[in-house]
């Protein structure tokens, strides 16, 4: 039912273009879907009978927040051979009763024929969960990230700045977070030179974190702001050392 290799993006727009009924799903679920890190999709129960079949599938997506929600969709076909149509439902309950009213000739009931193992949650998505859960809570910006990362990297002026594999992957980011790590009190003191540490952190469609450590200091001849880029703290703090050694 998914396609192979489909980002939660790609693959949510799927489901919501292939489903006769995507208006009717809440605006709160679609909000929250926004934020999809990751997804697995199942096949929750099937049936088959002179032609005609109807299956349920689930696709869990775990978000941002840590937490996992589930879309419950329907396909069936009305007619022998027909092309299948899709139809998409917040809960499980409402998916089995759409189910009920189709037509069917004879067999079993279909909503009795559930999958073996498809109750619990996937491994996988319980894994990310937990992993997510784990992780120190941001408060990303998902607006204008991918020109955020450009522009910080554009004016770094380091030779030794993040490379081009860095600059793709923070290009694609969905979100970030800016946060001021470090600020030297000399900052503004026209008398000697100031030194201040940006962490620049960037969610990637993949669930992945990656930061950025901007070092913006003035330690240069004519005392102008200067921005150097590094892949690491320990980085940018050591090239803040050497700056106030030796100012350029």
């Amino acid at each position: 039912m998914s396609v192979p290799h489909q980002t939660p993006e790609e693959h949510l727009h799927t489901l919501l273009g292939r489903a006769l009924n995507s208006f009717e799903l809440p605006d709160e679920t679609i909000r929250r879907l926004d934020s999809a890190l990751a997804y697995d999709s199942s096949l929750h129960s099937a049936h088959h009978s002179g032609g005609l079949h109807r299956e349920i599938y689930r696709h869990t997506f775990l978000l941002a927040d840590g937490s996992a929600l589930t879309l419950w969709e329907l396909s069936h076909n009305s007619t022998p051979d027909s092309h299948p149509q899709h139809e998409l439902y917040a809960e499980e309950e409402e998916a089995r009763t759409a189910a009920s009213r189709l037509p069917f000739s004879g067999g079993p009931d279909p909503l009795d024929d559930t999958l073996p193992g498809s109750g619990p949650l996937p491994p996988e998505i319980l894994r990310l969960v937990a992993e997510y859960a784990a992780l120190p809570r941001r408060t990303y910006v998902t607006e204008g990230s991918a020109d955020h990362a450009r522009r910080l990297l554009r004016r770094a002026e380091n030779a030794d700045r993040p490379d081009e594999r860095t600059a793709r992957l923070v290009s694609g980011a969905l979100a970030h977070e800016i946060t001021q790590a470090f600020r030297s009190p000399r900052w503004d003191d026209v008398a000697g030179f100031g030194f201040a540490l940006y962490e620049h952190a960037f969610l990637l469609p993949d669930g992945r974190e990656i930061s950025l450590w901007e070092a913006e200091h003035t330690a240069t001849p004519d005392g102008r702001h200067m921005c150097e880029v590094y892949l690491s703290e320990d980085a940018a703090l050591a090239a803040m050392e050497r700056r106030s050694a030796q100012p350029s």
